[in-house]
């Protein structure tokens, strides 16, 4: 939708009468973001955006305040992320935010677009997830069985056709942005609300993580175990990390290795129909 669009629709009065919500808190992850526009008509919209990850009676890890600008207009170059102490600063053409991570406040200065919040969210949760061990992976996921499973490429190489084909008793948890984390020695999968060309939201649920697939399309359906190394590197070209800072990339790489320590890493050669999914679970 756009900004254009979104700018009207603040205009018009609340369909839920004069009493409108100052802040919405979008939970993923299990990680509250308690997000308070300076225009309250602002959180219909991140509520319509975010439906089914809020949580509005949680205690909120991080909040930002938002200033929207009129005047801003959507981007999709890369964002720009910085730290000064434990000051970051994300920027990108259609927003400007800053971050305490120590105080877990923040302000952002954006178009009047929910979809500019995404970039913002993706951020600070990969910022976050760093500090834990955890990471964003750009990888389908869903649950089947209690257990959960990713299924990692570049663009193109299956992670929206495993999604669109998983069966009945499995649960779609995204189709374009996976979020793990790390609890203990073990590591869980969340659904998030950050759509791939399924254009669908995934499911806000989770489960312990059983195995990351990276997925290679061919003539048959088959399993090929990966060596630690190779799951390693494979993993980091698919990590979605947005800070350039060296200690953080280091965390990151680290965390990269633990998890392949940890978790079951194979290639999934698969033909593009339902047939693949008989591997799993």
């Amino acid at each position: 939708m756009g900004a254009a669009i979104l700018t009207t629709e603040l205009l018009h009065p609340s369909r839920h009468g004069s009493r409108l919500a100052r802040s919405v808190t979008v939970e993923i992850g299990a990680i509250p973001i308690l997000l308070e526009p300076n225009d309250p008509k602002f959180c219909e919209v991140l509520e319509d955006r975010y439906t089914g990850f809020l949580n509005p009676d949680c205690d909120p890890a991080c909040r930002f305040e938002i200033s929207l600008d009129p005047n801003g207009r959507p981007s999709d170059e890369d964002a720009c992320v910085t730290r000064q102490g434990h000051l970051w600063s994300f920027e990108r053409g259609d927003f400007r935010a800053t971050w305490d991570a120590r105080a877990g406040r923040g302000h952002i200065r954006q178009c009047p677009n929910p979809y500019s919040i995404d970039t913002v969210l993706r951020i600070t949760h990969s910022l976050v997830l760093a500090e834990q061990g955890g990471f964003l992976v750009h990888a389908a996921s869903a649950v089947r069985g209690r257990s959960a499973f990713l299924f990692a490429g570049v663009s193109g190489a299956g992670k929206t056709t495993m999604a669109r084909l998983a069966p009945p008793d499995a649960t779609v948890l995204t189709d374009e942005i996976s979020y793990v984390r790390r609890l203990g020695n073990n590591y869980k999968a969340y659904g998030t609300p950050f759509a791939g060309e399924l254009a669908r939201v995934g499911a806000n649920t989770s489960a312990p993580l059983e195995t990351l697939y990276l997925l290679v399309q061919g003539r048959e359906n088959r399993i090929r175990a990966v060596a630690k190394i190779d799951a390693a590197r494979a993993l980091m070209r698919h990590i979605l990390f947005f800070a350039e800072e060296k200690e953080m990339v280091a965390r990151v790489f680290d965390s990269v290795l633990e998890f392949v320590s940890r978790i079951e890493v194979a290639q999934l050669v698969f033909t593009p129909d339902a047939r693949a999914w008989e591997l799993i679970g």
